[in-house]
C-alpha cells in the first residue's frame, strides 16, 4: 500500500473516530438544549412544545440512530439548524470561516516564512543579537498568555500610541490578532530551526565541508537546511494545533465574528449542531494538515537518506 493511500485511510478513520467521540461527549453534556431554548425564546413550558422541539431536533431517538443520521447528513452538506439562531449551521460557518482562516493562516505563514532567515542568522552567530532577541521572544511568549499579551498590545498600540484601530471592521482590525499568532509561532519555530542547525554544525561532515574551503554560511545552508527543515515542519504541526484554540480566544478578545466567537456563544446554549460542526471542522483542518506534513516529512526523509 502506497504512502498516500495509507495517509488517506488513516485520516478518514481518525475523522470518523473523532466524530463518534465528540458526538458522545456533546450528547452527554448537562442541561437540556430544549429547556435552554424555551427560556431564551420565552416560550411557555408546555409538554407538546417540548416534545415537538425534541422530535424536530432528533433528541428523542436512540444515540446510535442519531449519530448515524447526523454523520450521513454532515458529509452530504446538511449540518443541521442552529438551536440558538435557527439558521443553517453550514451557512453560519461559511460566513465566519474566512475571517478565522485569515487570522490563523496569515499568522502561521508569516511565522514560518520568517523563522528560516531568523533561525539561520541565530545559528550563524549563536550569541549574537538575533539569537538573543529570538531567545527573549521565545521566553516571553511561553511565559505570558496570548490573551494577556493582546490586552497589553491593545493598551499600548491602540490606546496610548494610537497606531492602530484594533476594533475596526477593516483590515487594520486584523493586525493585532495576526501578529499575536505570528509572534508565538515565530519564537518557537525560530528556536527549533536554529537548534537543528547548531546540531548539524557539530557533525564531522560539516567540519569536513569547512576544511574543503566552503564558508560557514554556505556550509550551514547546504548541509543543514534540509535537516533543520524536517524539525521545523514537525514543530509547525504543533503550532497549527495551538493556533486553533488561540484564534478562538483572540476572536473573543477583539470582538471578531469568526467561528471561535460563534462557538463560545453556542456553548452556553448547548447548541449541539454548532458544537459538533466545530469539532469536525477543527478535526478536519488538523488531520489534513497532519497528512500534508507527514507527506512532506516522508519526502524530506527520502532526500536525507
Amino acid at each position: 500500500m502506497t504512502l498516500p493511500v495509507r495517509i488517506t485511510l488513516r485520516t478518514i478513520a481518525s475523522l470518523l473516530a473523532i466524530s463518534l467521540l465528540a458526538f458522545a461527549i456533546i450528547s452527554a453534556m448537562p442541561s437540556d438544549p430544549v429547556a435552554i431554548a424555551i427560556r431564551a425564546w420565552n416560550l411557555p413550558v408546555d409538554g407538546e412544545i417540548v416534545a415537538g422541539l425534541r422530535a424536530q431536533w432528533g433528541l428523542d431517538r436512540p444515540f446510535l440512530e442519531r449519530y448515524a443520521a447526523w454523520i450521513l447528513r454532515f458529509f452530504s452538506g446538511d449540518w443541521g439548524l442552529s438551536f440558538r439562531t435557527g439558521e443553517p449551521v453550514l451557512d453560519e460557518f461559511l460566513r465566519r470561516l474566512p475571517l478565522t482562516l485569515t487570522i490563523a493562516f496569515s499568522g502561521l505563514t508569516l511565522a514560518l516564512v520568517a523563522a528560516v532567515p531568523l533561525g539561520f542568522l541565530a545559528a550563524l552567530k549563536p550569541r549574537g543579537l538575533v539569537d538573543g532577541v529570538t531567545r527573549m521572544l521565545a521566553v516571553l511568549v511561553q511565559a505570558v498568555p496570548s490573551i494577556w499579551l493582546g490586552l497589553v498590545f491593545l493598551w499600548v498600540l491602540g490606546v496610548q500610541l494610537r497606531w492602530i484601530r484594533p476594533f475596526s471592521r477593516d483590515w487594520s482590525g486584523l493586525i493585532l490578532p495576526i501578529a499575536l499568532i505570528a509572534l508565538h509561532s515565530l519564537a518557537v519555530l525560530t528556536r527549533v530551526y536554529r537548534r537543528d542547525l547548531i546540531d548539524i554544525s557539530s557533525q564531522p561532515f560539516f567540519r569536513t565541508a569547512l576544511a574543503k574551503g566552503l564558508g560557514r554560511p554556505a556550509a550551514l545552508w547546504r548541509h543543514g537546511h534540509a535537516h533543520a527543515l524536517y524539525a521545523l515542519l514537525s514543530a509547525f504541526r504543533a503550532e497549527a494545533s495551538w493556533a486553533v484554540g488561540s484564534t478562538a480566544a483572540i476572536e473573543v478578545l477583539f470582538g471578531l465574528p469568526g467561528i471561535g466567537q460563534f462557538l463560545v456563544e453556542s456553548i452556553a446554549a448547548r447548541d449541539y449542531p454548532v458544537l459538533q460542526a466545530y469539532v469536525m471542522v477543527v478535526a478536519g483542518w488538523l488531520l489534513l494538515l497532519n497528512a500534508g506534513i507527514a507527506a512532506s516529512l516522508a519526502w524530506l526523509g527520502g532526500r536525507r537518506a
